[in-house]
C-alpha cells in the first residue's frame, strides 16, 4: 500500500480569500500571492473569470504553503473563534449547496503531523504521541474506506422538507445528508426524537478541520521534533481487529469508564470499543447503566487513569483555547427555571413550556445518558443519542452526557433551579486523551496505552 492522500475540508463561504506563500500552479500557469474567490452566479469568480472548481498545487510539495483567512475553529464550542491558519499541500476550491469549500489535499503523514499538535500540546510525551499518531492515523484510514449511508423504511412514509425528514406511522431509520455536514439517523416514534452525527457525510472531501472529524490545523499550530519523531516511529502503523482498521475513536476524558460505541453512534458493537475500567489497578466497574449505581459513580471520585489535576499532564493534552475549561472528570452545572426553558426551546426549536422534570431513561457502559425525557408543561418528549443531549442542554456543549440531575425551589410541581453534576469530556468511547496522558507519564509504552483502550486489537504496519 503506498502512503494515501487526504481531502481536508477547512471552511466555507461566499469568499475565501487566501495567500500562496510560494509559487504555486493553477491551470498550468504559475501564481502566487495574495488571492480572493467569490460564489458568483453559480460559479467561482477569480481573477475576472468564472470556474467550475480551482486547483492551485504547489511547485514543491514538501515546504510550499499556503495561508487561508478567517478559518473557523471550535465550531459550536464554548471557544469558537475565527484565525489565519496556514496550510502544506494543493488547495482546492469547489462550489458546494450555493457556497465555496476550501480543500486541503495533503500526504497521510503531513496531515498526522499537524492532526497530533492540534490535538494536543506538541510538549506531551513521547510515548503519547506515539499512540495519537496510531490512532488518528487508523481512524482516518478507517474513514477513508467507509461506504456512503443508505435510506431505508420499515412500514411508514418518509416525506423530505427543506432538509427535515419525518416518518409517519412506522419506525423510520434514516441516513441523510445535511448542508451542515452533519450525518443524522433519525427515529420518531412515540414522542421520542433520536439522532446521532457521525463523519461518513462528507461527499466532496474525506473529512472536515475541526473537532467533528479531527482538529486539523495545517502548519498554524508549531510542531516539534517530538512530534515528528513520533509520526515517522510509527509510520504506516495502525490499530486492525480481524485484519480490518479500526474505528479508533477518542475524546478528552472519559471520566473513569470507557462508553461502548453502540450508545454514541449507531446500533453496532465494536468488540475493541467495550467497557472497562480506566485502571490498571482496580479492575472491577459497576453496571453504570443501572441508575442507581450510575449516580454513585458520577457523585463520586474513583480511582483512573484520567482522574488527576496535574498541570504538567494537563498542558500535554490541552491546547491553551482547550485549558479555559479545566474541570471535566466530575464537573457541575446550573440553570434556573428560566435558563433552562429558554436554553432548551433555542437549541431543539422545541416549546417544552416550563420544565417539570429531566429524567434518564437509558444511560451507557460509562454512565452517559443515551435516552433523557425532558418533560414540560406543554410537551414531553425523549431525545438521544448522547450528543443531541449534550447539544440540547448547553449553549455550546455540555461537557458529556455522564449526569445525574437535582432540582430545588420546587413550587407546584415546577422546579426554580436544575443542577446538571457530571462525569468527563466528551464521548469516552475509545482513547481517553487524560488518561493516556497519565499513563505516558508512569512509564507506559504507546503499545500498551493503545490495547488498554482497543481492547483486544493488533497494531499492524500497513505502508513503509
Amino acid at each position: 500500500m503506498k502512503e494515501p492522500k487526504v481531502h481536508v475540508g477547512i471552511l466555507s463561504g461566499q469568499k475565501i480569500e487566501f495567500t500562496l506563500l510560494n509559487t504555486y500552479r493553477m491551470n498550468g500557469a504559475e501564481v502566487s500571492g495574495k488571492q480572493t474567490a467569490l460564489f458568483d452566479d453559480g460559479k467561482i469568480l477569480w481573477r475576472n473569470h468564472h470556474y467550475e472548481e480551482l486547483l492551485f498545487e504547489p511547485l514543491y510539495e514538501a515546504t510550499d504553503s499556503f495561508e487561508l483567512q478567517d478559518v473557523t475553529i471550535g465550531i459550536n464550542f464554548h471557544w469558537e473563534r475565527k484565525e489565519n491558519q496556514r496550510f502544506q499541500g494543493a488547495l482546492k476550491i469547489i462550489i458546494e449547496n450555493n457556497t465555496l469549500t476550501g480543500i486541503n489535499r495533503v500526504n497521510v503523514e503531513d496531515y498526522l503531523v499537524s492532526v497530533i499538535s492540534s490535538e494536543m500540546s506538541a510538549n506531551a510525551s513521547l510515548e503519547l504521541l506515539k499512540a495519537h499518531a496510531v490512532i488518528s492515523r487508523s481512524w482516518l484510514l478507517n474513514k477513508l474506506t467507509i461506504d456512503r449511508g443508505q435510506l431505508t423504511v420499515d412500514n411508514g412514509q418518509l416525506t423530505e422538507d427543506n432538509g427535515q425528514l419525518t416518518g409517519d406511522s412506522g419506525q423510520l431509520t434514516v441516513t441523510m445528508q445535511h448542508d451542515s455536514a452533519a450525518n443524522c439517523q433519525l427515529s420518531t416514534v412515540n414522542c421520542q426524537l433520536i439522532k446521532w452525527y457521525d463523519q461518513e457525510d462528507h461527499t466532496h472531501f474525506d473529512v472536515c478541520a475541526d473537532d467533528h472529524c479531527q482538529r486539523y490545523q495545517g502548519i498554524t499550530r508549531a510542531s516539534t521534533e517530538i512530534v515528528k519523531e513520533a509520526i515517522h516511529a510509527t509510520r504506516g502503523q495502525v490499530l486492525t481487529y480481524n485484519g480490518q482498521i479500526c474505528d479508533a475513536r477518542f475524546s478528552k476524558c472519559c471520566g473513569g469508564a470507557f462508553e461502548e460505541f453502540q450508545y454514541c453512534w449507531e446500533d453496532v458493537k465494536h468488540p475493541y470499543l467495550v467497557k472497562q475500567r480506566d485502571s490498571k489497578t482496580t479492575a472491577f466497574l459497576p453496571d453504570l447503566r443501572m441508575e442507581t449505581e450510575a449516580e454513585k459513580w458520577i457523585r463520586s471520585s474513583p480511582e483512573a487513569f484520567c482522574n488527576t489535576t496535574e498541570n504538567k499532564i494537563l498542558s500535554q493534552v490541552l491546547n491553551n483555547y482547550d485549558q479555559e475549561t479545566t474541570d471535566f472528570y466530575r464537573w457541575k452545572v446550573e440553570y434556573t427555571q428560566e435558563e433552562l426553558a429558554a436554553l432548551i426551546f433555542k437549541r431543539s426549536g422545541i416549546d417544552y413550556g416550563q420544565i417539570i422534570d429531566l429524567i434518564p431513561v437509558e444511560r451507557g457502559t460509562s454512565a452517559r445518558i443515551v435516552k433523557l425525557k425532558i418533560i414540560g408543561t406543554k410537551k414531553t418528549m425523549t431525545i438521544g443519542k448522547e450528543l443531541e443531549i449534550r447539544r440540547t442542554l448547553s449553549p455550546s456543549h455540555l461537557y458529556s452526557s455522564a449526569f445525574v440531575i437535582d432540582k430545588t425551589d420546587i413550587k407546584d410541581t415546577i422546579p426554580g433551579k436544575f443542577i446538571l453534576t457530571g462525569a468527563g469530556w466528551g464521548h469516552g468511547v475509545g482513547l481517553c486523551q487524560i488518561g493516556a496522558a497519565v499513563m505516558g507519564e508512569q512509564g507506559y509504552t504507546y503499545d500498551t496505552i493503545l490495547l488498554h483502550y482497543y481492547i483486544g486489537a493488533a497494531i499492524e504496519k500497513r505502508y513503509e
